[in-house]
């Protein structure tokens, strides 16, 4: 009998993430495109790096809630309907062309809701598993599927430039809303101590950057975000350049690659030490943008393909990483605060600085595509040389079985 329970659990987060990763893709695969079909173009780094501003404060500020005060599963829904109102309300506006800053005042209010889910998602999963670096890989290669779903579906409607795919998403949020009621609600711990502003917003969780390994871990994964804050919106951009139709199916190729990582990463976290995990990925990253500097269909389409290895070994053992060194009770604010500095400071110098250097790169009319992607895949080297340097890994057995 508890086996079958834990087996109905175990499928209920599958099918959480599946859902709410393809509602997540479908919002934000097309959304470069979309906005330059709708004569946005001007507005894009600031669109993207809207998620960045939100990721400053919402996570953490939800985070501490879901940790404190009420049950995950019931922060999740109310995030999830808050953000199926707004994405209908800003596709309605860029469909009927509102004014642009108009337009992106409500892009940055719907990432206030959008920001803090998948970190929440993620914690509340941790929570239900009985040993993460085994069970969690599976689970997160479901959320890679629905990603891969919702960019799919977006190019069999035809709605890679269509201001429609957010009524689309705004519907799979509605049933992210609904399915919550069918996760299990976590024990929320009891505390008569009066908090203060700074830990009701969760910034307490800055002193889980006095651990020198941690610190690295979360600088490393920071500084990671920026080169590949251009990844989503300019590689659909070359795609086109380059004659390729299709561009949300095509930007699936990289969850490929994610999936193959994710089964495989329970094996690596048992055999291999956690160091040359995270330097794998962070060579995948340089690979994969030495690609796309090649500018051909064959090596950029190799460069698309290369990045979900390269997320999976960075950013997901990154969280399994933060699951297994942090206390249980600051589960929900660790995952959080990975959001914040990944989401926030990441993004939001990743999204404006690869935007500016992809005009200085278009100054003649033409993108140099070499000099573009070619610098960036330069940053991450320097990432991975600075990993190499500062990552201690004191405790090498904490990922290996007894």
């Amino acid at each position: 009998m508890l086996r079958t329970l834990r087996q109905a659990e175990y499928a209920e987060l599958m099918i959480l993430f599946f859902i709410q990763a393809a509602a997540m893709a479908i919002w934000f695969v097309p959304l470069g495109p979309i906005l330059d079909a709708h004569g946005l173009h001007n507005i894009k780094p600031y669109a993207f790096a809207a998620s960045a501003l939100a990721a400053f404060i919402s996570p953490l500020a939800f985070g501490a809630m879901a940790d404190r005060h009420v049950p995950p599963a019931t922060v999740l829904r109310w995030l999830a309907l808050a953000t199926a109102a707004l994405m209908t309300i800003v596709s309605t506006a860029m469909r009927d062309h509102w004014n642009p800053w108009l337009i992106l005042l409500l892009i940055q209010i719907f990432y206030v809701a959008y920001a803090p889910m998948f970190s929440i998602s993620t914690a509340l999963v941790f929570a239900r598993l009985a040993d993460a670096k085994k069970e969690y890989g599976p689970i997160r290669a479901l959320a890679t599927l629905g990603w891969m779903a919702g960019a799919i579906l977006i190019s069999v409607l035809s709605l890679d430039r269509s201001a429609y795919a957010g009524y689309l998403g705004a519907t799979l949020w509605l049933l992210v809303a609904v399915f919550t009621r069918f996760l299990p609600k976590l024990e929320i711990p009891k505390s008569v101590v009066q908090l203060s502003w700074h830990e009701r917003l969760g910034l307490d969780a800055l002193t889980l950057l006095k651990d020198r390994d941690t610190r690295v871990v979360f600088i490393v994964t920071t500084l990671f975000n920026i080169p590949i804050a251009a990844f989503y919106p300019y590689a659909p951009t070359h795609l086109h350049d380059l004659g390729l139709t299709h561009t949300s199916a095509l930007m699936s190729l990289g969850q490929v690659t994610e999936i193959i990582a994710m089964f495989g990463l329970a094996w690596l976290l048992v055999n291999w030490r956690l160091k040359w995990i995270f330097a794998c990925g962070l060579a995948f990253g340089v690979a994969r943008f030495a690609f796309s500097a090649m500018d051909t269909q064959p090596s950029l389409l190799l460069g698309v393909t290369l990045h979900g290895a390269s997320f999976v070994l960075v950013f997901i053992t990154a969280q399994i990483f933060l699951e297994q060194q942090i206390d249980p009770a600051w589960r929900t604010r660790a995952q959080a605060l990975l959001t914040l500095m990944n989401g926030g400071i990441g993004n939001l110098i990743g999204y404006l600085g690869t935007g500016w250097w992809f005009n200085t790169c278009t100054a003649t009319g033409h993108t140099d595509w070499r000099l573009f992607w070619g610098m960036l895949s330069a940053s991450v080297a320097i990432v991975l040389a600075y990993f190499l340097f500062a990552f201690r890994e004191r405790d090498l057995r904490r990922f290996r079985q007894d």
